[in-house]
């Protein structure tokens, strides 16, 4: 069976939603009642700025959250996105190079992210996480040698068998509307495509998941997951590691206002998404719809 995740942002209709932390800890006293034994934690801070400073402060939002999860619910499988567009004011996953220019930027045809700075900050926010409890984490930006920095920053503290999931296929979509409008992280001049990757391109990905196999990945994730299963069989027949398919608020969102609009039956088409994933050779089904499943199930 794919082993189901829960986002942590309540879903109400086809919006996707922020959640306090003490809204949090219900969702998941709810969803540990119906099985539900990982989730995936995601952060929204106070404030942002150039350098993304709340998510590796030992006060942010996804450390507190973590500390409060693990001292409720100690059993549980608590997954950190790594990742600090949500925490900069600009909106990209990585530290601007020529921050003082930012008429220049803004013209630039392709953002252009300092890698180096932003690993060193990518290390410091993975082991705050992993210091506040966090069983794994999850490097989302797509920052060449991000897997490889990760792990160095783990090792070194004492974390060697804290497991890395990373976002090895995460693909410049038109799917991430929903979470995005969430977290307010759109990006405010620009696009990702310069560190995302081309939807259109097959072989990128391939060499994407192999350089992060070989810097310490434990799992990989596709993201998103219904457009790319293609990428998910090719990973499942090349490489013996674990699969993720990530299935985004996009995704979520389309069939549920289908599903409003009376057009189609939100269950059977959730299923027959679920099912085509676990098909295509996911090990982990990351979704909005774990609880909904869950229910489905246990009134059989």
């Amino acid at each position: 069976m794919p082993y189901p995740i829960h986002r942590l942002r309540r879903l109400r209709q086809n919006k996707i939603l922020r959640s306090s932390i003490d809204q949090v800890l219900k969702e998941i006293k709810e969803a540990v009642s119906l099985g539900i034994p990982a989730f995936l934690l995601f952060g929204i801070p106070t404030s942002k700025n150039a350098q993304g400073t709340e998510a590796y402060g030992s006060g942010g939002i996804v450390q507190k959250a973590v500390r409060a999860i693990k001292k409720e619910f100690p059993e549980i499988l608590v997954i950190t996105d790594v990742c600090l567009c949500e925490y900069m004011d600009h909106g990209h996953c990585g530290t601007l190079k020529d921050q003082n220019s930012k008429f220049k930027i803004q013209n630039l045809k392709e953002v252009i992210i300092d890698n180096d700075l932003t690993l060193k900050l990518l290390q410091k926010t993975a082991l705050s996480h992993v210091e506040s409890g966090a069983d794994i984490v999850a490097p989302s930006g797509m920052m060449d040698g991000m897997v490889q920095s990760i792990r160095m920053a783990l090792d070194q503290k004492g974390f060697q068998d804290t497991p890395i999931l990373s976002y090895a296929a995460k693909f410049a979509s038109g799917f991430y509307g929903p979470f995005r409008d969430a977290a307010e992280s759109p990006p405010q001049f620009g696009d990702r495509k310069s560190y995302q990757m081309p939807f259109s391109n097959r072989e990128e990905a391939l060499r994407e998941i192999a350089l992060d196999i070989e810097e310490g990945a434990d799992m990989v994730m596709v993201k998103p997951a219904l457009a790319y299963l293609d990428i998910i069989r090719d990973i499942r027949e090349k490489f013996h590691i674990p699969v993720a398919a990530y299935h985004v608020s996009g995704e979520y969102s389309m069939v549920k206002a289908a599903h409003e609009k009376g057009w189609l039956s939100e269950k059977e088409i959730v299923l027959e998404i679920l099912t085509a994933s676990r098909r295509a050779g996911a090990h982990i089904l990351i979704t909005y719809w774990a609880k909904d499943v869950a229910k489905w199930f246990k009134a059989r």
